[in-house]
């Protein structure tokens, strides 16, 4: 069996594992890639080394750092507090509310899963108070902070560019971004308006507003407003003067811990070095893939499943369905956007563009399964037992059915955001 099949067998080991077991695939894929690389293909171990995306390792670390920080010192939950305070409890608003404070939380830098963390123990509660459904509740957050992960200061975001980047579609960071929040307000917005209407049947108990102490917040700390300044000039400095994200997220972590504004080694214990290990582990492994010709065999079965009207709306569904049960950022994007330009050769047509911004959305719309880090989150901050139940089957339907919804919306709408 020569080495391009068997590092192909490699990466669907590593899918499969990723979704059956909780392996952290990323180390996994590098332990395959070196004994294939060097005792099957005939390479030396430094030209499998050089497939450790050592750019994009400094620019997740230093970000995660960086909101790690402002998590540690109660900066991120400080602000998401007061944002909620400003609707008053309105029982309407609130679940918008909560949508946007968890997109506007995720875009900045964080990412899903930290603003999730932040957001759904706070707005489980509230919501229960205001006799909001817990579903509607995990929906509306989990979509809120999915939908501003693809900024290009989000470390999902820098994934997914850098792997576009590299199948040769870099350069539309905004586009990445602004059409998975659009995909996102989409969806979101029509969940809201179906389960809002439920509040007038007899059956539902009529919502009240939540109790004011739960809106409640303290003052900012002179070390939270220092922190909220730092993180605001990195914002601006990223997107308004092309400073490197990575880099600079470094600079301005080491700001704050020279000026003793966060606890470096709290801020370390919270940091996702799993999930930054599952990116670049699983990244060594496409690199080799791409050496070996493991790749060409790869987009060869993908291009067996589409034809170049159907190909955007299959892929998203493929992926879709695979991130229901592993994960986007450290599996399904590095494992599939790297293969999009050769992918719409092999298929006979398509536009490269619209094929990765699809594997994008359909990926991450299914991202509040409870088998995903969201989803579980978002079970996980229900007390009663049988309501926790009743949201796992509720979210898992959810979740399977999005993979539809994207596989429709991306087959509609992709190529016309490309080509806009």
């Amino acid at each position: 069996m020569n080495a391009a099949v068997l590092s192909l067998i490699a990466l669907l080991i590593a899918i499969v594992l990723s979704i059956t077991t909780q392996i952290n695939v990323g180390l996994l894929a590098i332990a395959l890639a070196w004994l294939i690389g060097v005792y099957a293909a005939g390479l030396r171990a430094e030209d499998v080394i050089v497939g450790f995306p050592s750019s994009l390792f400094l620019t997740l670390a230093g970000v995660t750092l960086l909101f790690s920080l402002a998590e540690a010192n109660g900066t991120l939950a400080a602000l998401a507090h007061r944002a909620v305070r400003r609707t008053g409890g309105n029982r309407y608003l609130l679940p918008l509310v909560f949508f946007l404070i968890a997109a506007v939380i995720a875009s900045a830098g964080p990412g899903a899963i930290a603003s999730v963390a932040l957001i759904v123990p706070m707005a489980m509660v509230i919501g229960q108070r205001a006799g909001l459904s817990p579903f509607l509740i995990a929906v509306m957050v989990a979509m809120g902070a999915n939908s501003g992960n693809l900024s290009p200061v989000s470390a999902v975001g820098v994934v997914a560019n850098a792997k576009m980047a590299e199948a040769g579609v870099g350069g539309h960071e905004m586009k990445v971004w602004l059409w998975s929040l659009f995909a996102h307000v989409l969806v979101a917005g029509a969940a809201y308006l179906f389960l809002i209407t439920r509040w007038r049947r007899p059956e539902i108990a009529p919502p009240h507003s939540a109790q004011p102490e739960l809106l409640a917040d303290a003052p900012l700390t002179t070390q939270q407003r220092l922190t909220s300044a730092i993180l605001l000039a990195w914002i601006v400095a990223v997107v308004g003067f092309k400073l490197s994200i990575g880099l600079g997220a470094f600079a301005a972590a080491s700001l704050l811990i020279v000026l003793r504004l966060a606890d470096e080694r709290a801020a370390f214990r919270l940091m996702p070095i799993g999930v930054i290990l599952m990116v670049c582990g699983v990244s060594v492994l496409i690199a080799l893939l791409e050496k070996t010709g493991g790749m060409d065999l790869f987009t060869s079965m993908l291009a067996r499943l589409a034809s170049p009207a159907t190909l955007n709306g299959v892929i998203a569904f493929v992926t879709g369905l695979i991130s229901t049960y592993s994960s986007t950022s450290g599996v399904v994007l590095p494992a599939f956007l790297p293969t999009v330009s050769d992918l719409v050769t092999k298929v006979g047509g398509g536009d490269p563009l619209a094929v990765a911004l699809s594997i994008n959305v359909g990926s991450s719309l299914v991202d509040v399964a409870p088998l995903s880090t969201l989803g579980a989150l978002c079970v996980a901050a229900v007390s009663d037992h049988a309501t926790a139940r009743r949201l796992f089957k509720q979210l898992m339907i959810w979740g399977v059915s999005m993979a539809i919804v994207g596989a429709l919306i991306c087959q509609l709408l992709a190529g016309i955001v490309a080509r806009a």
